[in-house]
């Protein structure tokens, strides 16, 4: 890779985690051309998108980021690494987890979900537990409409009894 490849591969991968709310980095050495291709496909079918990048190339991409903290990240970056970016914060580590049921690999150097840094592969389990926006949402909504369903049902199930409380206090006035 000549210097003006150098200068665009680090341009475009400073250009794609500026965009990324999400990315995991992981070690994928060591699988089979066969494991890699099965892994690589497991991620296409869940909307991820995975390469090997250059540690020395990233470490420069992440310099270059100045509304993130993305520091951390360079105390990982030995050895071959491999990039994920996806939509849904779970989904790379689900991915990971499911894979490992059959192979050694990938291990989990780090990720970034939506501005947390984990380093590690022990957060693996942690990161399969977060829930995505739409299903944090779909919680908050479920969590509002449980109070005035209570109310409701009440109201439905009580209805005669305020129907006669409501007469009872007209035949007095």
């Amino acid at each position: 890779m000549n210097r003006e490849e150098k200068a665009q591969y680090i341009d475009d991968l400073t250009a794609e985690l500026k965009d990324a709310g999400i990315f995991y980095l992981a070690d994928t050495s060591e699988l089979t051309v066969e494991a890699i291709n099965d892994l690589r496909g497991k991620c296409f079918k869940n909307g991820v998108s995975l390469r090997v990048i250059k540690n020395t190339l990233f470490a420069k991409a992440i310099e270059r980021i100045e509304d993130r903290d993305l520091g951390e990240l360079k105390d990982v970056l030995s050895g071959p690494t491999s990039i994920m970016f996806a939509e849904v914060g779970n989904a790379p580590a689900k991915i990971i987890k499911d894979f490992r049921k059959k192979h050694d690999k990938p291990i989990l150097k780090a990720a970034y979900v939506e501005e947390t840094i984990y380093v590690g592969d022990e957060n693996l389990n942690t990161l399969v537990e977060i829930k995505s926006k739409d299903e944090l949402i779909g919680d908050i909504v479920t969590l509002l409409q449980s109070p005035a369903k209570n109310v409701v049902s009440g109201l439905k199930g009580q209805g005669g009894k305020i129907a006669g409380i409501l007469k009872t206090l007209e035949e007095r006035a």
